[in-house]
């Protein structure tokens, strides 16, 4: 049976707020995590990832083998955390790369294969290839995993079921996860209906909403303490929280998470845009505006016309390659904040074949087979979003038991 720890790592600047404790709710056949205070400060600075403090993390390290999850965007200033550590004299042994990979240059969707990192010359095994889950072999002599991955706070965001499975492998094989947290872009709300466990997929994997408001180390506490793992297994976990972060702290990625994820605009617009994945509507995939805009070669969808083309490590061959679209340009129009599922309604009703309009990735985006038939009977936005207003309250009140900073309300 396994712990579930908390390293508190909030300095005070100013004023401190009371040590409050944090305690999980059992799950499984397992025991329940040690209280830890958690101490916040309330202060106007720049969020300090927790890949950042290296003090707080380096001394867990030493003479330990380290695996690392790891991406383009696990840097420390202007350093790859993989390049840090080692300089650090830290033994690390082997790379977990997500989708898009460690370099971050794959096409969404697309299979990678393991590699050697030329710089380094550690092994890089995917995550995103034959395997989405680490094997016995490649944790062989492994001590300890470093999860540290750029979320953008959408369920269907796959860095998240990475994590996911890395907790369940070192969780059987009796490793430890330590997992560097990361201010969540879409952090500041909730909501998206909850995914039903038949459509559980590697782009849903959790019965949580389609914006969860949560860090990836509070949805790890969330993970072990409802016992979401196979067969309840909770791995112990350590995670080094963020400084100086609410939930209603703006914040604007410094590298972007993926290729197709470009701006602050892509990201905040992605939750409501990715429905699109699962329909024959383009979101701009090989073009300069990924996830800004959204057409098909159907003059009705709009006047605003582009025509994607093939893209190296973003877009190789992207929907409706060389063909003109027509439809919609958000970047000009008055992007409210929240899920926005008007822009679904809207290339819906616009279609000229609405019998083909969804295809069977839908419902794996959406995490249940209602969206789809609210939207073809015609539903307004307003129905639809009370439709999931109960299934949000109850998530909502199990999210707040894995709160590491003040939320949004």
């Amino acid at each position: 049976m396994s712990k579930l720890f908390f390293l508190t790592l909030f300095m005070a600047a100013a004023t401190m707020l009371a040590a409050t404790s944090c305690t999980n709710s059992n799950a499984g056949n397992t025991s329940h995590s040690e209280e830890t205070a958690i101490i916040i400060s309330q202060d106007n600075e720049k969020p300090v990832t927790g890949a950042e403090q290296i003090d707080a993390y380096l001394p867990h390290l030493k003479n330990k083998n380290v695996a690392l999850a790891v991406n383009h965007t696990s840097m420390v200033g202007q350093t790859h955390l993989a390049d840090t550590l080692i300089e650090l004299g830290v033994n690390v042994k082997t790379i977990f790369s997500p989708e898009h990979g460690f370099r971050g240059t794959a096409d969404a969707g697309e299979l990678i294969n393991n590699e050697k990192d030329a710089k380094t010359g550690l092994p890089v095994i995917s995550l995103y290839g034959k395997n989405k889950k680490p094997s016995k072999e490649h944790l062989e002599g492994i001590d300890i995993v470093v999860f540290d991955l750029q979320d953008v706070g959408a369920r269907f965001y796959t860095y998240i079921s990475t994590m996911h499975y890395i907790m369940e492998a070192c969780a059987e094989l009796n490793k430890e996860v330590l997992i560097l947290d990361r201010p969540n872009p879409n952090g500041h709300y909730v909501d998206g209906p909850v995914l039903q466990p038949e459509h559980k997929s590697f782009v849903g994997i959790h019965p949580i909403p389609v914006v969860h408001g949560l860090t990836v180390g509070e949805l790890a506490m969330m993970i072990n303490g409802e016992g979401w793992l196979a067969n309840g297994v909770r791995p112990e976990t350590k995670i080094i929280t963020v400084k100086n972060y609410t939930h209603s702290t703006p914040y604007s990625l410094p590298i972007k998470p993926s290729p197709n994820l470009p701006n602050d605009l892509s990201i905040k617009l992605y939750p409501s845009l990715c429905f699109f994945e699962g329909t024959p509507i383009s979101v701009g995939r090989g073009t300069d505006a990924p996830f800004q805009i959204a057409g098909a070669p159907n003059s009705a969808f709009g006047n605003f016309t582009f025509t994607p083309v093939s893209m190296e490590g973003a877009a190789k061959n992207p929907m409706f390659e060389n063909k003109k679209c027509y439809g919609r340009d958000f970047r000009t129009e008055k992007v409210k904040e929240g899920l926005n599922l008007e822009y679904l309604i809207y290339f819906y009703n616009k279609s000229d074949n609405k019998e083909k309009f969804f295809n069977s990735f839908f419902e794996k985006l959406a995490g249940t087979s209602k969206l789809r038939k609210q939207i073809t009977e015609g539903w307004s936005e307003e129905k639809i979003k009370e439709s999931w207003k109960e299934e949000l309250e109850d998530y909502k009140t199990i999210r707040k038991k894995y709160l590491l900073y003040p939320d949004f309300e």
